[in-house]
C-alpha cells in the first residue's frame, strides 16, 4: 500500500464518496479539465480530466535519477536531429514499408536539399518511464519512449499538485499534502517557446498552435498559451485547413497564415497519419517546414523520436558517438534502456522474432506510431508477428523487452466510473526543454514531470486514449 495512504483510509466508503466529490470539485477548480466527449468543441461543456484520487507512491531515487539525466535526453535528440546521415541509416529499413514515415523522411529531404531557413532550434519533449520490478531488488527506471512531438499534459499536471494537497487536507494527511511537490512544467515548457519568439525577433509575429479540428484536452494548450499571454506574446490557434489555405512564404521565407507573420509552429497535431487527411495537409506542413517559423518539433527532431531510432540507440557504440568525451553521460542514458531489438531482415532480426514467439508475454512489438494504443501484446503480438515473420513488412516494427512494474493500488475518478480500489501501473514521464540558435545552446533544461496512471487490466494507452489517469508521485 502506498506509502503515507493507508488502506483502510480508501476502504472506507463513505470516506472516499466524500473525497470524491471534493475531489471532482477541485479540479474543475484549478483547471484539471476536458471538453466533454459529447461536444468536444465548445467549451460550455466541460468536465474533470480523469485523475487519481490518491497521488501514488514513487521511490525518491529513481524520481531523481529520471530528472537527472533529462538534459542529456534533450542534448541527444538534438545532435540526432543535426545528423543528417545517422536519421538515412537508422531508417533506411523503415521508409521503404512504412508509408508515413516515409512520408516524413521525404520532407526531410527536401528541406536538406534546399538548406534549413531558421536556424533557431526548439524542442519540448517527454521522456516516459516504468519501474521495472523483475526482482527483489530496488525498482529500476526503464525507458518506454521518448516523444519529441506534441508532448501533452504538461499543462494540466502542472495544476494537479494543488488538488491532490487540497484532496489530502481534506482527509487529514496534512503531512503527506506537504509531500506533494510542485511542478512548473507548464511555466517551464512556455519559457522554451517564450525565448524561441524573441529569437525569433518580431514584436508583430505570433505564435501559432498547430491543432485538431476537434480537440478536448484544449485546456492543456490552453495553460501554456496562457503562459505566453503573460509575456505579452500573441498566440493563435490553426489548422491545417487554415495553412493550407491561407498560408504561404514571403521572399524571405516568412510564413504568414490568415495574414499573420509567424514567429514560431508549436505542432499539437501531425503526428498520426489520419491526421493528414489530403494532399493539402502533407503540402501544408511542407511549407511550415520550409519556412523561416521556428518548428517545434522541425522534421529532424519529429523524425529522431521515431520507435527505431530509440532501438538503434540501444546498439553498442551509438550513444557514445554522440557524446565521445562524455563516457559517463552515454552511461546515464543507458542506464534508462531496456531491452530493445531489431526486426530488420537478417540472422540478428530472425533471433529477435524467434525470442518473441517462444516468450511473447515479455516483449512488446512497436510500430512507428505515437498517440498510445499501437502497442501489441501477448495474442496479439504472437499473431501479427507470426503473419509479418518472413516478410518486409516486419521492418515497420521494432521490439521491446516488456517492462514489469509492482503495482499499487488507488483509486480512479473518470465520469460515470464506479469508486473502486484498483491496482494500478504508473509511468513517470519528465519534460525537457531546449533551444538552440546555430551552434549554441541558449537553453538545455528539464522543465518538469508527469504521472500517468492505469488499472493494470490495461496493457496500453495514455490519458488522452482513455486509459491511464492523471496523479502525482508521492515520494518515498
Amino acid at each position: 500500500m502506498a506509502p503515507g495512504i493507508p488502506h483502510q483510509l480508501m476502504a472506507d466508503a463513505a470516506l472516499v464518496e466524500e473525497l470524491a466529490g471534493v475531489a471532482k470539485d477541485a479540479a474543475l477548480l484549478h483547471g484539471v479539465q476536458m471538453r466533454t466527449q459529447e461536444s468536444p468543441n465548445s467549451s460550455e461543456l466541460v468536465t474533470y480530466a480523469p485523475f487519481t484520487l490518491f497521488p501514488s507512491p514513487v521511490p525518491r531515487g529513481a524520481f531523481q535519477q529520471a530528472l537527472a539525466v533529462q538534459v542529456h535526453y534533450n542534448t541527444l535528440v538534438d545532435r540526432i536531429s543535426q545528423d543528417a546521415d545517422f536519421l538515412q541509416a537508422a531508417l533506411a529499413s523503415t521508409v521503404g514499408v512504412d508509408a508515413f514515415t516515409a512520408r516524413l523522411f521525404k520532407i526531410h529531404q527536401q528541406v536538406l536539399e534546399e538548406g534549413t531557413a531558421q536556424p533557431v532550434v526548439l524542442g519540448l519533449n517527454r521522456s516516459d518511464y516504468m519501474l521495472d520490478q523483475k526482482s527483489s531488488g530496488p525498482p529500476a527506471v526503464k525507458q518506454v519512449e521518448i516523444n519529441t512531438f506534441a508532448a501533452s499534459f504538461g499543462g494540466l499536471a502542472s495544476r494537479m499538485p494543488d488538488v491532490h494537497r487540497h484532496i489530502l487536507k481534506v482527509a487529514g494527511r496534512l503531512e503527506d499534502s506537504g509531500r506533494i511537490l510542485d511542478n512548473g512544467s507548464a511555466g517551464g515548457l512556455a519559457k522554451a517557446i517564450a525565448t524561441a519568439w524573441e529569437l525569433y525577433g518580431s514584436e508583430r509575429a505570433v505564435v501559432m498552435f498547430l491543432v485538431e479540428d476537434r480537440q478536448r484536452n484544449i485546456f492543456d494548450q490552453r495553460c501554456l498559451e496562457n503562459q505566453l499571454w503573460s509575456r505579452n506574446i500573441p498566440t493563435k490557434r490553426r489548422t491545417f485547413g487554415d495553412v493550407s489555405k491561407t498560408g504561404f512564404l514571403n521572399p524571405d521565407k516568412k510564413l504568414f497564415v490568415g495574414g499573420q507573420e509567424v514567429a514560431v509552429v508549436y505542432f499539437r497535431n501531425g503526428y498520426m497519419p489520419q491526421n493528414y487527411q489530403s494532399e493539402e495537409a502533407w503540402e501544408a506542413r511542407l511549407l511550415m517546414e520550409r519556412s523561416l517559423a521556428v518548428k517545434c518539433p522541425d522534421i529532424r527532431t519529429h523524425l529522431a523520436g521515431t520507435k527505431k531510432v530509440q532501438q538503434v540507440l540501444a546498439q553498442p557504440g551509438v550513444l557514445e558517438k554522440f557524446f565521445p568525451e562524455q563516457a559517463g553521460v552515454a552511461e546515464q542514458i543507458r542506464a534508462t534502456f531496456a531491452g530493445l531489438y531489431t526486426l530488420d531482415l537478417g540472422p540478428e532480426g530472425d533471433r529477435s522474432v524467434d525470442l518473441a514467439l517462444a516468450a511473447p508475454d515479455n516483449f512488446v512489438l512497436k510500430p512507428q506510431r505515437e498517440g498510445g494504443g499501437n502497442n501489441l501484446y501477448g495474442a496479439d503480438l504472437l499473431r501479427v508477428l507470426q503473419e509479418v515473420k518472413g516478410s518486409e513488412e516486419r521492418l515497420a516494427y521494432i521490439l521491446m523487452e516488456k517492462i514489469t512494474p509492482a503495482p499499487v493500488h488507488n483509486i480512479l475518478l473518470r465520469r460515470d466510473a464506479p469508486l473502486t480500489v484498483s491496482a494500478c501501473l504508473c509511468e513517470l514521464g519528465v519534460f525537457g526543454a531546449y533551444v538552440r540558435k546555430g551552434a549554441d545552446v541558449v537553453m538545455n533544461e528539464c522543465v518538469g514531470h508527469l504521472l500517468r496512471t492505469k488499472s493494470s487490466e490495461h496493457a496500453d494507452g495514455g490519458v488522452a486514449a482513455g486509459v491511464a489517469v492523471l496523479d502525482d508521485p508521492l515520494l518515498f
